[in-house]
């Protein structure tokens, strides 16, 4: 039987390449000081107590790249699941089932502006609510009930926070 997710996080790709005419949206990658600053807001996280049993990301470079770097850092010990409900214009209803299906209970979901917003919005049962979350921003939920019930927002934090 599925785990009931107890803690979701959801995290803004951390800072990436300009959009330009000569790359393709899908695949543009981190850049090398967003990367180190994604590193260092991480480890920060983890010293902090940030654990994951699973990671979910869209299946854009910049999305995929930030969740190797939670992988790498918080020392995940399952494979990174790349999930298409978290593409662009993400799907709450299926990442939800999608979860729940899931043997996790401390969950990541990485993803895109503005949706990250509206997905966090949607968990804690408010989904006209506008949250904005920056580059490589985390937002912590409690989920005492089970994801698809109304969470609790524990925190947003952001690299700036941190000094970072």
């Amino acid at each position: 039987m599925p785990t009931l997710t107890t803690s979701l996080a959801i995290i803004r790709h951390a800072w990436a390449e300009d959009p330009a005419p000569d790359i393709d949206d899908f695949h543009r990658r981190l850049t090398k000081p967003g990367r180190k600053r994604f590193v260092k807001f991480v480890r920060r996280l983890g010293e902090a107590g940030l654990g994951f049993d699973l990671v979910a990301t869209s299946p854009l470079v910049r999305c995929r790249e930030t969740a190797e770097i939670l992988a790498e850092e918080l020392e995940l010990r399952r494979e990174i699941a790349v999930v298409d409900a978290l593409a662009p214009g993400s799907d709450w209803q299926a990442l939800v089932e999608w979860t729940i299906q899931q043997d996790a209970s401390r969950v990541a979901w990485v993803g895109h502006a503005p949706c990250v917003g509206r997905l966090a919005a949607l968990t804690i049962g408010d989904g006209s609510a506008a949250i904005r979350m920056s580059k490589g921003a985390v937002a912590a939920i409690r989920l005492d009930d089970g994801l698809g019930q109304s969470g609790e927002l524990e925190w947003l934090a952001t690299a700036g926070l941190f000094g970072i």
